[in-house]
């Protein structure tokens, strides 16, 4: 099917192509990880823990909500505590930790596109203000939110 939809110009062809690619790419993902023996990351096997994938599922789906540990446990049904404990067990750091890093994550592949303003960016991953968010871009990366964009608009040409 992928190979049909690469060779014919289409209405909603690039569409169709990323879905399609999207596709390939996690059941390759899948097939890769459930091998026996395999090291698959700890995102990927807590997707199918009872407590610690929902709240997954929630920071992923909303990382510009101002999640704490008590509301996460509390959308997920189970104690601050317990969830606390589980998901540092199975992920290897605390969902506050996690989150930070899902934020800053998706803010440094926010900042490739040419329209992004520092400001913009930090908002869209819930940071109350651009300070706050480039002090924290700061200290994962080891350069502001400036200069990564200048970096990667120097790499990219644009």
């Amino acid at each position: 099917m992928l190979a049909d939809e690469a060779t014919q110009d289409r209405p909603g062809q690039q569409a169709v192509l990323d879905r399609l690619l999207d596709l390939v790419l996690i059941a390759t993902l899948r097939s890769w990880f459930d091998r026996p023996g395999a090291d698959a990351p700890a995102w990927f096997r807590a997707q199918g823990d009872p407590m610690v994938g929902p709240a997954l599922r929630l920071i992923h789906d909303q990382p510009a909500h101002p999640w704490t540990v008590e509301l996460l446990a509390r959308e997920v049904g189970v104690a601050r505590p317990t969830l606390a404990r589980r998901f540092s067990q199975v992920m290897g750091q605390g969902p506050v930790a996690y989150l930070t890093g899902w934020r800053l994550a998706l803010a440094a592949d926010l900042l490739a596109d040419p329209a992004a303003t520092v400001t913009a960016v930090a908002h869209q991953v819930g940071y109350g203000t651009p300070y706050a968010f480039s002090t924290a871009f700061k200290r994962t990366y080891g350069v502001s939110p400036s200069s990564h964009t200048a970096r990667l608009r120097a790499v990219g040409g644009g």
